[in-house]
């Protein structure tokens, strides 16, 4: 005869059991069940009931627990741990209860009420692995855990249990809220190190292969991992180019201050494997993963990549490229500074979804790096408003950590920005000079701190110490789209008009999708150079509320030089009713410390139609005043 099928449902399987239980009962039997009994009560029937689990049984010193949801069972079970942690506090020893969990996601056999099968054998034996006040997870909850938990899970390599023939894979429940990392930044920024407790080394099972980890602060700045590259191709040259993609996409990436890059001997555990990307961003804690492969075909080369969401497995990005293969090395530098650009470059993917779940965070739960964010995305909006709200917000992440050099910089942009509105230009340009001083004393690796440093000290006419602070930042960070842009708006201050212009088209190969802040730099290096038509078609980006008083005077000085000389006198006479005291020697004296700024102004402005003399009181404060001939007397 044959038996009738057993009743099978897949379900989340909790175990756990009390550490050191015999121990306890040998010393103190009445108390040992009257204590267990109150936590029972207490802690675990109300938990397990408010993540909707089912109690199956109780096991003197343990239980066995049935969810349908895995995340309701590791939930309950970080929460029974954490619960039971507070409770012993203040306890004497004797008299703590503390218990192992493991938690399983398998098929099972449903008999009378009680629960059969691998997926029970296994939460058992996990619970004897775990740690004493610790969780344990399988890998098949851990599969099906992703993006859905508020802690963390550490890969704990691959364990033989009893009576289990496969070895079981396992995750370590992290309940303190530390996310240990080693990165590539060489000069971590102090507000990071603050956080730092240890350095904690672990050998991965069966690898054989050490890891070295620096603990950083929940709600810090966004990680990503490199994997390498893979090779399609299947030849030692292919294999190389891989190598060496992977290599200098990683090396790139960590010049961006904002972003916190594990390193290459971290990474390469993973060549030629095929895994996980969730497995791997736990295992290495980070947010993001980039991925990619490499392939030749005759005489081109196909590459792509693909920017991975750890938390939710989304494709933020992905990108192919094909190539001739006869320059291997420019196609790889290409295809590098491309990819970290997009990636990093303050405004990069990353970024963009830092900022995206900082704003779905309450007001109250921010945090330094939250603030710095949400600051920097009101800064790219260049009105007054959104820069004021950017000084505010950033402003919030400088008190909280004052040696955070990142806010400090960004503090400068805002502060600049203003200043070229108009708004308390002498006080704003001030606090310009003192944040972005500020900045590169607290991080001198930092590119972008002595770009906004050296920008600073042009603002004072001090060309010679600006240009070396803007060098300086262009030898830190030689593929940031960000630092060629700021220096390509500054390269005519320098007498250097076509280097300008030629950065901007360099950089806009690098990216692109350069955001609308930018074409303020781009169209005075256009300007400046000559290439009005291309100034213009930059400052269609934006519209007259972004509009700084200089990028007033291109315009209209843009469409003078092009002939089109109504649409100047009207974009002339817009001008003034803004700024109504502008004049050519005005600006000249205001803006201008260059032999090439001062021509270029000298050159355009009149045929635009604006007023050439200051006023006196405009000169009075001034040593040396640029004059024009019509308008110097005696």
């Amino acid at each position: 005869m044959s038996s009738s099928p057993l009743d099978r449902k897949m379900l989340a399987i909790l175990a756990a059991d009390m550490v050191g239980y015999s121990k306890a009962m040998e010393a103190d039997e009445a108390g040992t069940i009257e204590r267990l009994k109150s936590v029972r009560a207490e802690l675990f029937d109300p938990t397990i009931s408010l993540h909707h689990g089912r109690l199956i049984k109780l096991m003197g010193d343990g239980a066995l627990v049935a969810f349908d949801s895995v995340v309701d069972a590791v939930a309950c079970a970080a929460e029974i741990q954490s619960a039971a942690a507070a409770r012993n506090e203040g306890l004497p020893e004797p008299e703590r209860i503390v218990f192992r969990i493991g938690v399983n996601l398998g098929d099972v056999a449903l008999v009378d009420g009680d629960v059969y099968g691998d997926g029970v054998n296994v939460a058992a034996r996990l619970q004897q692995l775990a740690d004493a006040g610790g969780v344990i997870v399988s890998g098949t909850a851990f599969d099906h855990l992703q993006g859905k938990l508020d802690w963390s899970l550490d890969f704990a390599g691959e364990q033989q249990v009893k009576n289990i023939s496969r070895p079981v894979r396992m995750y370590r429940l992290r309940l303190d809220g530390k996310r240990p990392r080693w990165t590539l930044r060489k000069a971590m920024p102090r507000w990071t190190r603050k956080a730092a407790a240890a350095i904690v080394v672990l050998a991965l099972a069966g690898g054989g292969t050490w890891w070295f980890f620096q603990p950083t602060p929940l709600g810090a700045k966004p990680s990503v991992a490199v994997l390498p590259f893979n090779n399609f191709g299947g030849d030692d040259a292919t294999g190389r180019l891989a190598d060496g993609l992977t290599e200098d996409i990683i090396t790139d990436l960590a010049q961006f201050p904002e972003l916190d890059v594990v390193a290459r001997n971290s990474t390469q555990a993973y060549k030629g494997k095929s895994v996980d990307v969730r497995q791997v961003a736990s295992a290495l804690d980070v947010g993001y993963v980039l991925e990619g492969s490499i392939q030749r075909q005759g005489g081109r080369l196909r590459i792509t990549a693909q920017l991975i969401d750890a938390k939710t497995g989304n494709h933020l990005w992905s990108e192919r490229w094909d190539r001739p293969a006869e320059d291997v090395f420019a196609v790889q530098t290409e295809i590098a500074e491309q990819v970290t650009n997009r990636l990093g470059n303050g405004v990069g993917l990353i970024q963009g979804a830092g900022r995206a779940a900082a704003k779905r965070k309450r007001p109250d739960n921010l945090t330094v790096y939250d603030y710095y964010l949400l600051g920097t995305e009101r800064i790219e909006k260049i009105t007054v408003a959104d820069e004021e709200e950017a000084i505010r917000l950033l402003n919030l992440a400088v008190k909280l950590d004052p040696e955070f050099a990142r806010a400090w910089v960004e503090l400068y942009h805002a502060h600049n920005i203003l200043a070229g509105f108009g708004i308390n230009s002498e006080s704003e340009i001030k606090a310009a000079a003192d944040v972005a001083e500020r900045a590169v004393r607290l991080d001198p690796s930092d590119a972008e701190a002595h770009a906004v440093f050296g920008m600073s000290l042009k603002d004072k006419g001090d060309n010679a110490r600006a240009k070396v602070e803007l060098d300086t930042a262009l030898r830190l960070a030689p593929g940031s789209a960000e630092i060629l842009t700021f220096y390509s708006g500054f390269a005519s201050g320098f007498d250097e008009p076509e280097r300008g212009a030629q950065l901007v088209d360099q950089v806009i190969r690098l990216d692109p999708n350069y955001p609308m802040w930018a074409t303020g730099f781009y169209s005075t290096a256009y300007f400046m150079a000559g290439r009005y038509e291309d100034a213009l078609k930059m400052l269609v980006r934006k519209t007259p509320d972004n509009y700084s008083k200089w990028e007033w005077v291109m315009r209209s000085s843009s469409l003078a030089a092009l002939g089109r000389i109504d649409e100047a006198n009207a974009s002339v006479r817009e001008t003034l009713k803004r700024y109504p005291d502008l004049t050519v020697e005005g600006m000249v004296n205001e803006f201008s410390s260059s032999k090439t700024e001062r021509g270029r102004f000298i050159e355009t402005m009149p045929l635009a139609g604006f007023p050439l003399c200051a006023k006196p009181e405009a000169l009075a404060g001034l040593a040396k005043p640029v004059r024009l001939p019509e308008c110097e007397t005696g």
